[in-house]
């Protein structure tokens, strides 16, 4: 069952071609560095992504590009630099972001500025069935009151929109809620060819264009953030079924929003934090495991307590992992029928955790006792975190490398430091074994005593 945005409930999955799922998501305009709400939306529907292919599902996913828009030609502009080169390089650091983060790539990546002839085909589409007009200024607009049914998707009402709507100086709309297609070209800016003189395409154009050449003109699943339901995703519902007169999109999913310290991300109130930044604190994993821990729709409130919780959290499911064998891949079956059906409702990651939490506890309840049972566990909670994208690195080096400075010590200071504690202990010099331990702690370092030795880790 999956949230629909559009009806407002939950929904089976029904793909329209049986066993095939093919699914959109709007990516990010690149003209700065990925924050952490675009990490939010790529975490979220590459766990949407991994989970139905799991479930034996064949997903076409595409995520785009816009490369061309209002802000990328202002940056470009205020660095003295090409377009081309200033979008490159921030799709580059995209990538590595979502990389470091574990997310997939994409299936298709398609970028608005190659898709320019499928964006003008779908305007005169539109003109032609008498849903979009030439403005007096040049600009081609989209004629939203001749669209039954907008407001669908974000539940708003037209006339409202209408009362409270602000036409800009420069627009020569026919309607306030009117929404700009094509752009007339203006000096110095990148323009193309088109039936309406040199331009470039509207943001919502772009993502019709690109979503129904990739997908064909009606698909699964349309997902994005919140902050796009309207007027983004209501403009595209407008222009796609408009333009086909089909219908567009079967399930609309949307993430919640991310708030820093319980309040919206902002530049201005300096609460504004990009990927880059906050993965020069937190390992990969651990900011993957704090979105995840809340369920996608839910606000996500970004906090230094809430990723220290994630770390901790993480280091637990390793701890149960440390220096257990993998076995033959044989599964625990009501650990997997659990996961499932938490997954099943509508992605319910913070339920799916609780499961590998539960592994953990019996891992470490049966480790000695039952041995053989522990290595069935350990393989059970491998699988499944590998299918929210964790529990990827070795145990033992997740534990002991952290992100923390460890006061300082290096592994090999830590090493030594360990050795000189565990002769110590032999002589039974236990002054001496406190104050090595006292100091590791002051460090960040945790020490855990067993039959087998010490072994230690990371805060």
């Amino acid at each position: 069952m999956i949230y629909n945005s559009l009806t407002r409930r939950k929904e089976p999955l029904r793909p329209i071609e049986p066993g095939k799922v093919r699914m959109y998501v709007c990516g990010m305009t690149v003209y700065d560095y990925c924050h952490i709400g675009h990490a939010r939306v790529m975490v979220v529907f590459d766990m949407v992504t991994r989970y139905l292919r799991w479930r034996g599902y064949d997903v076409h996913y595409v995520r785009n590009i816009t490369d061309i828009d209002d802000k990328i030609i202002r940056r470009a502009a205020e660095n003295g630099e090409d377009i081309r080169t200033l979008t490159d390089r921030f799709i580059r650091a995209m990538e590595e972001d979502a990389a470091a983060l574990g997310v997939l790539p994409p299936d298709e990546q398609p970028r608005a500025t190659e898709h320019i002839d499928e964006i003008i085909a779908m305007i005169q589409a539109l003109i032609d069935r008498g849903l979009a007009y030439v403005g007096e200024n040049g600009d081609v607009y989209y004629d939203v009151s001749a669209f039954e049914g907008y407001g669908r998707l974000s539940g708003k009402n037209p006339e409202e929109l209408r009362a409270g709507a602000r036409v800009e100086v420069e627009e020569s709309k026919d309607d306030p809620l009117d929404f700009v297609l094509w752009k007339r070209a203006k000096p110095g800016e990148p323009s193309w060819d088109s039936p309406w003189g040199p331009g470039r395409p509207g943001w919502h154009i772009e993502c019709s264009a690109m979503s129904t050449s990739c997908l064909g003109n009606h698909f699964d699943i349309h997902g994005g953030g919140q902050d796009l339901q309207f007027p983004h995703h209501e403009n595209e519902i407008a222009q796609s079924e408009g333009a086909t007169g089909e219908p567009f999109v079967n399930i609309w999913m949307h993430n919640g929003f991310v708030r820093v310290d319980e309040e919206k991300m902002s530049k201005s109130l300096g609460n504004f934090f990009t990927v880059r930044e906050v993965l020069a604190r937190y390992r990969p994993e651990v900011i993957r495991f704090f979105i995840l821990s809340s369920h996608y729709r839910s606000p996500l409130n970004y906090s230094e307590e809430n990723l220290e919780n994630a770390r901790g959290a993480l280091a637990r499911l390793y701890t149960a992992l440390r220096g257990l064998p993998r076995g033959n891949g044989t599964l625990e079956q009501s650990y997997v029928e659990r996961f499932t059906e938490a997954m099943d409702d509508d992605f319910n990651t913070p339920e799916a955790l609780a499961v590998l939490f539960d592994l953990a506890h019996e891992i470490n309840r049966v480790r000695d006792r039952d041995p053989d049972r522990a290595v069935v566990l350990g393989d059970t909670l491998r699988s499944l975190g590998g299918v929210l994208g964790l529990l990827q690195e070795d145990p033992e080096q997740f534990l002991k490398e952290g992100t923390a400075a460890g006061g300082g010590l290096s592994n090999e200071e830590i090493e030594r430091l360990v050795a000189e504690r565990s002769a110590a202990r032999e002589r039974r010099d236990w002054a001496e074994s406190d104050r090595i331990r006292d100091r590791l702690k002051e460090a960040g370092v945790v020490l855990e005593d067993g039959p087998g030795g010490t072994t230690w880790r990371r805060a």
